[in-house]
């Protein structure tokens, strides 16, 4: 199974984006193979930005990408996760940190505790506090 980031189905769901054709052939490829899915976190994400809330579902059924619930055993990880880039973030002097990337974190915790590689443009940040998740990214 392979996991999709946010990202990565914005630029799937935009032609004029630099990574359109990465994006959507690896989620049809990953349909079609291994499997393709988005967690909850994304589909908030998507219905709170500028698409239209109600294309989303069926922008999503039409990739056959599944729709998946946070296992609960995600929230620690995530949580320690966001910790860790919180403290490294403050000795870093680089001040407090957002809460905003907290969805990303739960997308790398669920890839990390179900052992799926994961899809996405924010790889460093990823890679620094899921090091087990196997990503995939556009190749620059």
């Amino acid at each position: 199974m392979i996991l999709f980031d946010t990202s990565v189905i914005l630029d799937a769901l935009d032609k004029n984006s630099e990574h359109f054709d990465w994006a959507s052939k690896l989620i049809i490829d990953a349909a079609a193979e291994d499997g393709a899915a988005v967690n909850a976190v994304t589909v908030a994400e998507l219905c709170a930005g500028d698409r239209d809330p109600e294309s989303v579902e069926a922008d999503l059924l039409n990739w056959d990408l599944h729709v998946l619930d946070i296992p609960a055993a995600a929230a620690a990880v995530c949580g320690k996760a966001h910790r860790r880039y919180a403290i490294a973030r403050r000795a870093s002097g680089g001040g407090v940190a957002p809460k905003i990337p907290l969805p990303d974190f739960f997308i790398g915790a669920h890839a990390e505790i179900m052992k799926w590689k994961l899809a996405t443009r924010d790889a460093e940040r990823i890679a620094r506090y899921f090091p087990k998740v196997h990503l995939l990214t556009p190749k620059k």
